[in-house]
C-alpha cells in the first residue's frame, strides 16, 4: 500500500544514500525532472542541482547525518532538459532496522507556477502603481489648469466633476479590457454618449486599439469637444458630427493616424474652443486640444472654423497611440 501512494503521488519521491546516489525514484520524479527511474538510480542526485548551488547538497547530507529532518524550503533544480524549475523539498532521514541512518528521503514539489504567479503579480502591482501615478498627474495637472480658467468655485466644482467623469469613463474602458487597449471607435462612443449624439455622430475608420496613455489623452479632448458641441454647437443646435480617422501607411515604418472632428450646425454660435489658435492663453478647452493632448501623443493637432462648421484634426505617429510590444 505504501509503495503505490509513493508511485502515485504528484509529487517527487526520491531516495538517496548519504553518499548522494539515487536508490528509489517514483513516477512523479520523472514527471517533474524528465529522467526515467532507469536513468537516475544508481546516479548522484547533484545532477539535478545547478552548478553553483552544488554546495546546498553537502549542507543537506551533514544535516541528514545529524539526523535532523529538514522542513519545506524553496530551491531551484534542473530538468533533463536544462531548463530551471523552481521546488519546494522537504528531506527526512531513512534509518535501518538498528536505528543508524543510512539515507534521505526527499519530497519535491513543482511550484514552478506558483512562482510565475507571484511575478506576474510583481509586475501587475508595479504596473498598476505607475498608472495609478499617471492618472493623479493628469488629474492634479486637469485641476490646476481648471483653477486657473474658472471664474468662481461653483464654476470650478462643475469643470472639476465633469472632467474627472470623462477620465472614469476612459477608465472604465480600459478595466473591461483588462488594460490591454481599448478600440478607437468604443472611446469615441463612451465620450459622446452623455451628450446623447446616437443620431446626429457619424463615426467611421479603421479598426485601431489604442494604449492606456492614448485612451486617457483622447478622451480628455473628445469630452472637451462633446462639451463644446452641447453648449454651443451641433448638438446644441441640431447639427451633425462626423469623426473619422484614417492611417498612412506610405512610410510603413512610421505609419501616422489622421484623425478630424468635423462639426456643421446652424448656427453655430460663440465657438469658444478655438480661442487658443491666436492666443495660447485661451480656455482650458483650447488648452486640451492644442497643446495637452497632442503633446501627449508626440503629434499635432488643428482647428477650423468656418461660419457654420467647426473641425478639429489630430495627425500622430501609430507608435504612439498603440500599446508597446513587449
Amino acid at each position: 500500500m505504501l509503495a503505490a501512494i509513493v508511485e502515485s503521488s504528484f509529487d517527487a519521491i526520491v531516495s538517496k544514500d548519504l553518499n548522494s546516489v539515487v536508490t528509489s525514484w517514483n513516477a512523479g520524479a520523472e514527471r517533474i525532472f524528465g529522467y526515467s527511474a532507469e536513468e537516475m538510480v544508481g546516479r548522484s542526485i547533484t545532477i539535478l542541482i545547478p552548478v553553483d548551488q552544488h554546495t546546498e547538497e553537502d549542507e543537506i547530507i551533514a544535516r541528514i547525518r545529524r539526523g535532523e529532518r529538514i522542513e519545506s524550503f524553496e530551491t531551484v533544480r534542473v530538468r533533463k532538459d536544462g531548463t530551471p524549475i523552481f521546488v519546494s523539498l522537504t528531506i527526512s532521514p531513512i534509518k535501518n532496522a538498528r536505528g543508524e541512518i543510512v539515507g534521505a528521503s526527499k519530497i519535491a514539489r513543482d511550484i514552478s507556477a506558483t512562482k510565475e504567479s507571484e511575478r506576474r503579480i510583481r509586475e501587475l502591482m508595479r504596473e498598476v502603481n505607475h498608472r495609478v501615478k499617471n492618472q493623479f498627474a493628469v488629474i492634479l495637472s486637469m485641476i490646476q489648469a481648471t483653477a486657473r480658467h474658472t471664474a468662481d468655485s461653483a464654476q470650478f466644482e462643475r469643470g472639476v466633476r465633469e472632467r474627472i467623469m470623462a477620465l472614469a469613463r476612459s477608465h472604465d474602458l480600459l478595466v473591461e479590457a483588462n488594460w490591454a487597449g481599448t478600440r478607437l471607435t468604443d472611446l469615441i462612443r463612451a465620450h459622446l454618449k452623455p451628450f446623447g449624439s446616437g443620431d446626429v455622430a457619424d463615426i467611421r475608420g479603421p479598426d485601431l486599439v489604442l494604449s492606456s496613455n492614448a485612451v486617457q489623452y483622447l478622451g480628455m479632448a473628445l469630452h472637451e469637444l462633446g462639451t463644446n458641441a452641447a453648449k454651443y454647437g451641433a448638438f446644441a443646435h441640431g447639427g451633425t458630427v462626423d469623426v473619422a480617422w484614417s492611417i498612412d501607411a506610405s512610410a510603413p515604418e512610421a505609419p501616422r493616424l489622421t484623425l478630424s472632428w468635423f462639426e456643421t450646425s446652424t448656427p453655430i454660435e460663440d465657438l469658444r474652443i478655438d480661442e487658443a489658435a491666436s492666443n495660447p492663453s485661451g480656455g482650458l478647452g483650447s488648452i486640451v486640444l492644442l497643446r495637452i493632448t497632442p503633446q501627449a501623443l508626440s503629434g499635432e493637432t488643428r482647428i477650423e472654423r468656418g461660419s457654420d462648421s467647426l473641425t478639429w484634426t489630430l495627425s500622430a505617429p501609430v507608435e504612439a497611440l498603440v500599446p508597446r510590444k513587449d
